[in-house]
């Protein structure tokens, strides 16, 4: 069974009203008050224009629109998450930026790395967003990104 995650998130309130200006954006709220922004086909298409262009170290990140995600960032920290799995085996890979500048990453977990101490990519994004984790979790599983198992359910 596959697992595939390609989104943004960040503040609900900020990261909704910027989404706003892309009508292909289709924020949805996860736990602990963040929204993911499931980067669909729809949404790459309009961001890119048709053009295949990625930003480096990203497979779905559309080239340039780091410089969006930086502008977004004014009004607090939003982060890019990559995450594509099947059969257990798979790879990660995030940023954070905020107050305009990139702050964290890029981070890249390749197929059969172990995790950092310091947790997944994906995790240590969500953590910079100011998600808790308990005991026995991690803020990937504290926010219920396993609910879906495609991006583009999400956008349902």
């Amino acid at each position: 069974m596959g697992y595939d995650l390609y989104a943004v998130i960040g503040d609900g309130e900020a990261l909704s009203a910027a989404a706003r200006e892309l009508p292909a954006a289709r924020p949805a709220s996860i736990g602990q008050g963040p929204v993911l922004i499931p980067m669909t086909d729809t949404l790459f298409d309009a961001i890119t224009g048709g053009s295949l262009e990625r930003a480096p170290g990203f497979r779905r990140l559309p080239g340039g629109f780091e410089h969006t995600l930086a502008a977004w960032s004014a009004d607090g920290p939003v982060a890019y998450v990559e995450a594509d799995y099947f059969g257990g085996v798979g790879e990660q890979r995030a940023a954070v930026w905020d107050g305009g500048a990139l702050v964290l990453g890029p981070l890249h977990l390749d197929e059969g790395q172990p995790f950092a101490p310091d947790g997944s990519p994906v995790s240590q994004a969500l953590r910079r967003l100011g998600v808790v984790a308990t005991a026995g979790e991690d803020e990937f599983s504290a926010v219920g990104l396993g609910r879906h198992r495609h991006s583009k359910a999400w956008a349902g």
